[in-house]
């Protein structure tokens, strides 16, 4: 019976999304923490009010003059590492980079700006440029990232004074995923070490 329970919590876990959620609008930057449903606000912070603390002045501790060993003040000079060895590990780090963007998914994607402006004309013509920036911003957000929801709107205000914006943003990604991109190229990392010990060794890498 006890396996299952832990079985169970290995399935939860692994399918329990972490992320980002982030906002902007009037009321200043909103940043969240989220973990599955708990979220945990990180911004706007709660401040809390401190009592001033009496602090004691500490007693000023003489220093010892030590003697410096001049052989071990002394830089050593450091070597550098093969380049060829060196670009199967950067290769690996660039695909994790890469494989780690795509797994990520945007839950939802909220924008809404507002333009504000007396003449009718020129509000019409930003507000053909906005849509047409929004136009080519979204097929490169969709390369990066997998969608789910969506929000985009362009408002117009004639009898606003400046420009507004309200933006929403979430990104997640599961715990299982994370663990199995990890241990994937963690074999990898592990396979290339192995080569170049191998090869200082006298080896033949393969």
């Amino acid at each position: 019976m006890g396996w299952l329970i832990a079985l169970g919590i290995l399935v939860l876990l692994a399918i329990t999304p972490v992320g980002v959620l982030a906002g902007y609008n009037a009321d200043g930057i909103l940043l969240r923490i989220v973990a599955g449903p708990v979220k945990i606000t990180i911004l706007p912070s709660r401040k809390k009010e401190k009592k001033p603390k009496e602090k004691a002045p500490k007693p000023k501790k003489e220093k010892s003059a030590k003697p410096k060993n001049a052989a071990s003040a002394a830089k050593k000079e450091e070597k550098g590492g093969s380049v060829l060895d060196f670009l199967p590990l950067l290769q690996i780090v660039f695909d994790f980079l890469g494989e780690f963007r795509r797994k990520l998914r945007v839950d939802r994607l909220e924008l809404k700006l507002i333009l504000a402006g007396g003449d009718p004309a020129t509000l019409g013509i930003n507000y053909g440029k906005a849509w047409a920036a929004v136009g080519n911003l979204m097929p490169q957000l969709e390369r990066f990232f997998v969608i789910k929801k969506r929000d985009v709107e362009v408002e117009c205000d004639f009898t606003g004074s400046q420009t507004l914006i309200i933006a929403r943003l979430q990104i997640t990604i599961t715990i299982g995923r994370i663990v199995r991109m990890a241990v994937r190229y963690a074999i990898r990392a592990l396979r290339e070490y192995l080569k170049i010990v191998n090869k200082r060794k006298g080896g033949n890498a393969k």
